[in-house]
């Protein structure tokens, strides 16, 4: 289960203001860095010179994709890119107030959204806790993608295109989630897991 419909346009939104004040800022240090113009970073990254501009101007939002290209055409890491500033420290902390919680249709299953937002287009985590008889049903995500669940208390039950597999504590089930998938708790225990979901689609783009 990603974080889907409303819920992700309002993080996306967040994510892109939180980043778009240091990511012009960051990309025009880098492009000077290796001595390149906007035309020859352009030619480079496939992304249009007039966007590279409002970029460093910020004054636009580019999408994960232009940012991925941009990063590639620079040899960095998409981190270096998005970072606030080369030398200064970064620590971040969310209270418990702050971390958002969805709830499974049956009310019996909960995620606790851990993931940093700047990363929910590509990579999201978890921490997911079922009551006894609890079920996670999810829709397919973007193609290619691959989730994670680490059971740390009990057993979980996980279903994919009719496959299915259980995991007890310490254990962990790997599966492609680009297809409807369920992770169930059918034991008569409390159960829960870390849960990450990497959306490949989003990078390959």
């Amino acid at each position: 289960m990603g974080i889907e419909g409303r819920d992700k346009v309002k993080a996306l939104e967040a994510g892109a203001l939180a980043v778009s004040g240091q990511l012009g800022k960051t990309v025009q240090r880098l492009r000077k860095a290796y001595n390149l113009s906007l035309s020859e970073l352009s030619e480079q990254s496939g992304v249009a010179k007039s966007i590279i501009s409002q970029i460093e101007r910020n004054e636009t939002n580019p999408t994960l994709s232009t940012i991925w290209r941009l990063a590639q055409a620079l040899d960095v890491s998409i981190e270096r890119v998005l970072q606030v500033s080369e030398d200064e420290p970064f620590l971040e902390k969310s209270s418990k107030g702050d971390t958002p919680i969805l709830v499974s249709d049956d009310g019996k299953c909960r995620l606790s959204v851990i993931g940093w937002i700047k990363t929910v287009e590509w990579l999201q985590w978890y921490g997911f806790a079922a009551e006894p008889g609890g079920a996670l049903e999810s829709d397919a995500h973007q193609r290619g993608s691959v989730e994670c669940l680490s059971v740390t208390e009990g057993e979980l039950q996980v279903e994919v295109a009719g496959t299915i597999e259980l995991a007890r504590a310490g254990e962990t089930l790997r599966y492609r989630c680009d297809r409807p998938h369920v992770i169930r708790n059918l034991s008569n225990e409390p159960a829960a897991a870390m849960m990450v979901c990497i959306l490949k689609a989003a990078v390959m783009d």
